[in-house]
């Protein structure tokens, strides 16, 4: 089967969220959606949302499903207000339980509070589901997070951060819980797909007035990304790849997006004064 895939790029976070629709009839499902957030006066916003909720309805799709590929470090999910404004389950992998349980810790949460998380359904690895008529199959890849999946349908490919284009490489792997050992396992189940499998990035971060890259083949990574090809061992990967994480600076974003993330994109409830509020914690990442 070959799904119909609209790509929808957010320049602020260098995000691509799509819109996965089956052939075979009106059903969708839309994937690592992105909610707008500007940091210096901690305002949402939805803006890329919006875009995809209008596409949405100009195309008369229906919304199975609002999938993450896992809780994202960089940017805020607008699954929470996608959910409420078009239907749909929020699903996640089930590893998200892991990430909810480290990073709860770290934000002082109420346990109570991640288990109303507003995730739908958490997926186990090998899972399959519809959208529509379209088989989806869910392939656990941790170590960019203990929790990413990658979501297979027909031969649309969709990788979440675990991959970048060939000539920029792969997903970090230094974010608590992340594993460069596991993430070149992961891979290496990626590549093993047949080489015409399209593959659907979730970053790219073009050289200024280029274009972004959203789509790569599972054969061109195997062919001309140097970090995961044959000639590159594991041992020779996490090497590298601790060496470059060494060297990248921690996620601008990563506090706001994390809390909101692991809840599957629900808002802070507000406090008794009707103000939600998002938490820092001091001295805590980084150093």
């Amino acid at each position: 089967m070959t799904p119909t895939v609209k790509p929808f790029y957010d320049p602020a976070t260098f995000t691509i969220s799509y819109v996965l629709s089956d052939p075979a009839s009106t059903a969708c499902a839309i994937i690592d959606p992105v909610l707008d957030y500007d940091p210096n006066a901690a305002r949402t916003g939805t803006h890329s949302a919006e875009a995809i909720a209008e596409y949405v309805r100009q195309q008369g799709l229906r919304v199975h499903w609002i999938l993450e590929t896992h809780a994202h470090a960089d940017h805020l999910s607008a699954a929470d207000w996608l959910r409420h404004h078009l239907g749909g389950r929020v699903g996640i992998g089930v590893h998200i339980r892991e990430v909810q349980q480290r990073f709860g810790t770290l934000f002082g949460l109420d346990p109570a509070a991640l288990t109303d998380d507003g995730f739908d359904h958490l997926f186990d690895d090998g899972e399959v589901f519809q959208v529509g008529e379209l088989p989806v199959q869910v392939l656990h890849t941790p170590g960019h997070t203990p929790a990413c999946v990658s979501y297979l349908a027909g031969d649309a490919l969709f990788v979440g951060d675990t991959l970048f284009r060939p000539d920029y490489g792969t997903a970090r792997a230094d974010f608590p819980g992340g594993d460069a050992a596991q993430l070149h396992r992961s891979i290496q189940r990626l590549l093993a797909l047949p080489p015409e499998t399209r593959m659907f990035l979730c970053h790219d971060y073009p050289d200024e007035g280029a274009p972004p890259c959203w789509e790569s083949t599972v054969g061109a990574q195997r062919r001309d990304n140097d970090w995961v090809g044959d000639s590159m061992t594991e041992a020779q990967f996490v090497r590298r790849r601790a060496e470059r994480d060494r060297a990248l600076p921690v996620p601008r974003l990563i506090l706001p997006s994390l809390q909101v993330n692991i809840r599957g994109g629900q808002l802070p409830a507000p406090a008794d004064n009707g103000v939600a509020y998002l938490r820092l914690p001091l001295n805590q990442l980084g150093g």
